[in-house]
C-alpha cells in the first residue's frame, strides 16, 4: 500500500483514523527568479495563509505523514525533506476550525471539538524545484500559492515561527552540508548558484571567494555549454556530481560562509 494514501477523505473517520494531539507542518521552499519561495495556504474561514500541514495517521511514521501532505500539495514524491522542530506551545489551536466553518466547507464529523483540540507539530522543511511543484489546496484551504520569503507577513497560528525557524536551520546547516541539488534545475551557472547561496544567508558574498570556496568541495561539474543570450559574457553551465553531493551530505563540508 502506498505511504502517500490520503488520510481523512471520510472525515467521519477523521479521529479513528489520526492521532490525538499530533500533527505535521511542513516549510517548502522552492527558487524562481532570484527569488527564496515558500509554499503558502489560504484558507477558506479566515484571512490568513498558513503552511502544508496535517493530521499523523495512526499506522505512518510523522515522517510518512509529512512525505503524504507534501505529495497531496506538490504532486511530487521524492522530495528532500528534513525535521527541524517540535512546536509544542500549550494555547496551539487553529481559530479557523469551528464547527460553523465545518459545516459551511461540507466537512461533516461526529466530533468537531477533536479538530479544535491542541495538537503539538511536528516541524519539517522540504527543497522542491520550483518548475516541479503543481501547488494544490487542501479541504481547509482555497488556494495554494508560492509567495517570496519578502512578501510573506504574519501567518496563522504559530507559522511565521515555524517559516523562521525553517530558515535558521537551513542556514545553519549551509555551514556543513551542501545545498542547491533540489532547488536548482539540472543545468545552471556559478552566479545562479551563489545568488542561491546568498538568498538564503541574507547577504552578499565575494564573488571569487565564493567560487573558490564551492569548486574545492569537488561537487559541481563544469559543463563544455555556457549560458547563451546574457548581456556579459556567456558564463559556463555546472550541474551537481550526485555522488559525490550525496556523499558530502553524509561526510559535511568544512568552514562557514
Amino acid at each position: 500500500m502506498s505511504k502517500t494514501k490520503p488520510i481523512g477523505v471520510n472525515f467521519e473517520e477523521l479521529e479513528s483514523q489520526c492521532l490525538p494531539h499530533l500533527s505535521v507542518d511542513c516549510v517548502v521552499f522552492g527558487f524562481h527568479d532570484n527569488q527564496l519561495k515558500v509554499l503558502l495556504l489560504k484558507s477558506k474561514f479566515i484571512d490568513e495563509w498558513s503552511l502544508p500541514g496535517g493530521f499523523v495517521g495512526k499506522t505512518e511514521t510523522v515522517e510518512e505523514a509529512a512525505t503524504r501532505v507534501l505529495k497531496e500539495r506538490t504532486g511530487l514524491g521524492e522530495i528532500f525533506l528534513n525535521q527541524f522542530h517540535i512546536f509544542s506551545d500549550p494555547k496551539r489551536s487553529n481559530p479557523g476550525l469551528k464547527p460553523e466553518n465545518m459545516k459551511k466547507a461540507g466537512v461533516k464529523l461526529t466530533n468537531y471539538e477533536w479538530l479544535g483540540q491542541r495538537f503539538l507539530s511536528v516541524g519539517f522543511y522540504a527543497l522542491v524545484e520550483f518548475s516541479k511543484v503543481d501547488p494544490q489546496p487542501d479541504v481547509f484551504s482555497q488556494t495554494c500559492e508560492w509567495k517570496g520569503i519578502d512578501e510573506v507577513e504574519t501567518l496563522m497560528m504559530d507559522h511565521r515561527q515555524i517559516l523562521d525557524k525553517a530558515l535558521e536551520t537551513m542556514r545553519l546547516q549551509l555551514r556543513y552540508q551542501p545545498i542547491g541539488y533540489n532547488l536548482l534545475p539540472e543545468k545552471y551557472t556559478m552566479p545562479e548558484l551563489q545568488k542561491l547561496y546568498e538568498t538564503i544567508l541574507g547577504r552578499e558574498l565575494d564573488r571569487r571567494n565564493f567560487q573558490r570556496k564551492i569548486l574545492s568541495y569537488k561537487i559541481l561539474k563544469r559543463l563544455p555549454e555556457r549560458r547563451l543570450g546574457v548581456a556579459h559574457k556567456a558564463p559556463y553551465l555546472y550541474r551537481f556530481d550526485l555522488e559525490k553531493y550525496n556523499q558530502a551530505l553524509l561526510d559535511g563540508l568544512s568552514g562557514d560562509w
